[in-house]
């Protein structure tokens, strides 16, 4: 932390009766792995950064494109050809430097995705293809970590919580809903379909508050439930 009082950023948050210093401690200790710092990444690690979230890891080996601009707003005209990941730890450190940030600037994969994941508490899916979705997954059954999911189309975006219990102790993950990957051929990108702008923003602004609901304690989780 710097040399002012820690919790003077977060004082309109503290303010909440259900939050408190005790939960935003919670949020300080809390560890968090981003999987994609694009369109849903973006957003997602602004507001967890805001909310104080204290280690935030990001997984991304894309270079930021002309064409990623429309939505990914961590991102100027000066970034392009240069690694999502870094930069976006760059800018997110200038915003609050009292985070912890990993950079991971590589493919996840079968042989990594254990241990990557293994040192966070949550992961969240930005991710835009369905093998890296369910290799996600499968490492989060594996290891027990909750999964934040996110998903956008043309207009359309999905949000849900996998592999947290709900009140009633029962946990269901991506497959429950999903058991197969489609044929690559069935199901089109945004690369090839389109999404409107602000989409990205809203779900993955959606996934931060799922997250933060997590680490917290605070509202209802969307475990085994879908908001489309």
């Amino acid at each position: 932390m710097n040399n002012y009082n820690k919790y003077e950023r977060y004082q309109r948050q503290i303010k909440l009766k259900e939050l408190r210093t005790t939960g935003q401690d919670k949020l300080f200790q809390s560890k968090v792995l981003v999987a994609g710092a694009g369109g849903l990444g973006c957003p997602a690690l602004q507001y967890l950064a805001a909310a104080g979230v204290g280690t935030i890891g990001i997984i991304d080996f894309d270079m930021v494109e002309l064409s990623n601009l429309q939505r990914q707003t961590l991102y100027s005209v000066e970034d392009i050809g240069k690694s999502k990941a870094i930069r976006a730890v760059e800018k997110l450190k200038v915003f609050n430097p009292d985070i912890q940030f990993h950079i991971h600037n590589l493919k996840l994969e079968s042989k990594n995705a254990l241990e990557l994941i293994g040192n966070y508490d949550i992961v969240m899916d930005g991710t835009d293809n369905f093998a890296t979705r369910y290799l996600i997954n499968d490492a989060c059954v594996l290891l027990n970590k909750p999964l934040v999911y996110g998903a956008i189309l043309r207009f359309e975006g999905q949000v849900g919580v996998f592999n947290l219990p709900d009140k009633h102790n029962h946990k269901t993950d991506y497959r429950d809903l999903f058991p197969n990957p489609p044929l690559p051929s069935t199901v089109p990108s945004c690369n090839e379909a389109g999404v409107l702008g602000v989409l990205p923003g809203i779900i993955g602004t959606l996934q931060a508050a799922e997250a933060i609901k997590i680490f917290t304690g605070i509202g209802e989780p969307l475990c085994n439930k879908i908001l489309s």
